[in-house]
């Protein structure tokens, strides 16, 4: 048995170092290729990768956002009526998912370097939707609280995780408008859960003896667990063991990586999940990201209310969510094109300082004016400002954190954590009594837009200033420098 296992471990070995001897000979065949020909391979490759990873991802976070905000949704229905909530209870219903969603993404993306994202991913989607479903069979303001809280928890892989595993394909000035791709799925599901809302609200009420917003949620929850299963079959994981890329196509898409700060060889078992903590931790600037991207969710703690927020401009339920799908659409085309724009001119900080001040401004109109048309303008400024400017701190933490990878899956997800909490206080800053035009929300967040893109000029400042180090010590415009 013993001389089995060892033969075992040496064909393994053989195995290893035939792979290895095979990956140099194709990078320095690489290497010596000029302009014209990597500018082909690139496109080729990038539109399998395309083809391969962002429909699922963006699906998949799409149905992610279904469930997590069917909440502020069924808010319009009888839920509140249902469950005999009062005072801030469904505040705090708002707010449980992110202790979840906290406690469990930093082990989460430990693990993700070590499993198949496909099948963990996809697994864990396929309960959050289950989770999401059973929503509708709860009774009390415990009952949801719990489910809730078990709903953060098993979201919490997904969002980090998608951006980790993207980080591992693309590069630096690939990923923004892929990060932008990406997040668009959230406006895509707030624009489709307005639509599919106002159709079970108006239309399901007392179906089979069933309030509306529990058809809701066994619809949305319903749907996720049936895209995770076809999904599983589809996803890929990794450059060097995906199957519908041949041998040199996948040692050419490693070798791209080593060749960018934002990537790297499939190093991910080169270092330990405690090395890869004590590494992040060391790390000063990870905690200007942190807070930034903490400020920029914070900002955007009107999505989990906005259905209630459109409703104080005076129209039913039905029309509410139906006024609701313009908006999230519009945000929708300005995520893609202010995302694609930051991509081709390779530059984060500016973009974000000025979405940051339009979403300020649609803070400021929509609390110090009562016309019908002002307020409406201000409600599409708000998502415009605040939603790209998100996708944008994602790729720029991505791209300022080279290897080993497990280091950056741990910095991609502390900054999620940290910036997570915001929605546990930032669920508060809504309740109905401070309805319809909620005052000191709009003050807060106005404020809190106008820090974030502050910081984000800091960090640029923080940047260069490494920038400068680094051409002191290798000469300038020699290696891999941050963006700015």
């Amino acid at each position: 048995m013993e001389k089995d296992d060892s033969e075992a471990v040496h064909v393994e070995s053989a195995d290893h170092e035939k792979k290895e001897s095979k990956f140099l000979a194709w990078t320095t065949e690489f290497a010596s290729r000029d302009d014209d020909w990597h500018r082909q391979e690139t496109r080729k490759l990038l539109w399998k990768i395309d083809i391969h990873l962002l429909p699922w991802i963006v699906l998949m976070y799409l149905t992610n956002f279904l469930d997590r905000n069917a909440l502020s949704q069924a808010k319009l229905g009888s839920l509140e009526q249902d469950l005999g909530l009062k005072g801030t209870e469904f505040n705090t219903i708002t707010s449980i998912l992110f202790i979840g969603y906290i406690l469990f993404q930093l082990p989460s993306n430990l693990l993700l370097t070590r499993v198949r994202p496909s099948l963990y991913l996809c697994g864990m989607m396929a309960l959050w939707g289950t989770i999401s479903a059973l929503q509708s069979t709860t009774k009390s303001f415990a009952g949801e609280l719990l489910c809730r809280l078990f709903l953060g928890a098993a979201e919490a892989p997904f969002f980090s995780g998608s951006i980790f595993l993207m980080s591992s394909w693309y590069r630096t000035d690939e990923l923004t408008h892929r990060i932008g791709i990406f997040y668009a799925g959230v406006a895509l599901a707030n624009m489709f859960g307005g639509l599919i809302a106002a159709g079970v609200i108006g239309n399901l009420d007392n179906a089979h003896g069933l309030a509306a917003w529990r058809w809701l949620f066994i619809i949305e929850g319903c749907a996720t667990v049936g895209i995770a299963l076809i999904a599983i079959w589809f996803m890929p994981n990794y450059p060097n063991t995906t199957r519908w890329l041949s041998r040199q196509e996948q040692d050419y898409a490693q070798w791209r990586l080593a060749q960018d700060a934002a990537g790297e060889e499939d190093d991910r078992f080169a270092v330990s999940p405690l090395e890869a903590v004590k590494m992040a931790l060391s790390d000063y600037r990870l905690y200007f990201f942190m807070l930034l991207n903490h400020l920029n969710l914070l900002a955007q703690s009107f999505t989990y209310f906005f259905p209630s927020i459109v409703e104080s401009l005076g129209y039913s339920s039905t029309t509410t969510l139906f006024l609701t799908v313009p908006v999230w659409f519009a945000t929708f085309l300005a995520v893609i094109s202010i995302s694609y724009h930051s991509s081709q001119t390779n530059e984060r900080s500016l973009h974000i300082f000025c979405c940051m001040l339009i979403g300020a401004i649609g803070n400021i109109i929509v609390i110090t004016t009562n016309n019908l048309g002002a307020r409406m303008f201000a409600m599409y400024l708000i998502p415009i400002g605040t939603l790209p400017s998100f996708q944008m701190i994602l790729a720029w933490i991505t791209s300022s954190f080279s290897r080993p990878l497990v280091k950056r899956s741990v910095v991609v997800a502390m900054c999620g954590m940290f910036g997570n909490a915001a929605s546990i206080y930032g669920s508060y800053l809504y309740p109905d009594s401070q309805g319809p035009k909620y005052v000191p929300a709009g003050v807060a967040l106005a404020c809190v837009c106008v820090a974030c893109g502050g910081l984000a000029l800091v960090i640029r400042f923080v940047l260069r200033r490494e920038n400068q180090k680094l051409d002191r010590e290798n000469g300038p415009g020699d290696g891999a420098r941050y963006i700015l």
